[in-house]
């Protein structure tokens, strides 16, 4: 009699930590679920002007403007896929030191990959856009892509075109977002048939969310 209620506190703190345990791991769950099962696909407009700095990166570096084999690529994104993503997301935002064009190379705009680990948001997405490729996802589902930052500021980051929407990597924040999950609002990106082609993109408001079952 006198070990019962020693055992039954034993037992009561086992099931307690077991309760917390599978609390945490239905979260954890949730979470990575949530990251890749809502999205939209962005609204495209009328063609429209070209950014210089990719017109001058392409004069330098015309094997990275080609014209794509594929105008309908997109990436399956399963939970393994998202995850190698957001590593090669994160690793570039963690490696590459931020620095605007004009304090490297005395430049208003300058577009290229940071090779002396260096550079402003449209480098940390040639980078981004470079690494994907080469880890064998399509180019037409890279596509850089220029917004207007809260205060009114030009950025650049790259979406991806996935079977679940369109999703945003970007040097400002270590998680792929969904494009709507921003604060920003989108001006343009490059067409996935060819990326010397840039469309505009409609506003969000007229954009109609849909859940990806």
């Amino acid at each position: 009699m006198n070990g019962e209620p020693a055992m039954f506190s034993f037992f009561s703190t086992k099931l307690r930590v077991l309760g917390l345990s599978l609390i945490a791991l239905g979260a954890q769950i949730s979470v990575c679920h949530a990251a890749i099962d809502r999205a939209s696909s962005a609204a495209l407009g009328v063609e429209t002007s070209v950014p210089f700095g990719w017109v001058d990166f392409c004069q330098r570096r015309p094997e990275e403007c080609q014209e794509r084999d594929s105008v309908d690529a997109e990436i399956n994104l399963t939970p393994a896929v998202m995850r190698k993503i957001a590593r090669i997301n994160t690793d570039v935002n963690t490696t590459i030191t931020p620095i605007t064009d004009m304090d490297q190379w005395g430049l208003i705009d300058y577009w290229d990959f940071p090779s002396n680990g260096k550079g402003d948001c449209e480098d940390y997405a040639l980078l981004k856009r470079q690494r994907l490729i080469q880890a064998g996802f399509p180019g037409g589902a890279l596509l850089l892509t220029v917004v207007k930052q809260r205060n009114g500021e030009g950025h650049s980051i790259l979406t991806i075109k996935t079977n679940r929407g369109d999703y945003v990597l970007d040097n400002l924040n270590d998680q792929v977002k969904p494009w709507n999950a921003t604060d920003y609002r989108y001006v343009k990106r490059q067409s996935q048939a060819d990326p010397n082609v840039w469309v505009a993109i409609e506003p969000q408001s007229s954009i109609m969310l849909y859940a990806i079952n």
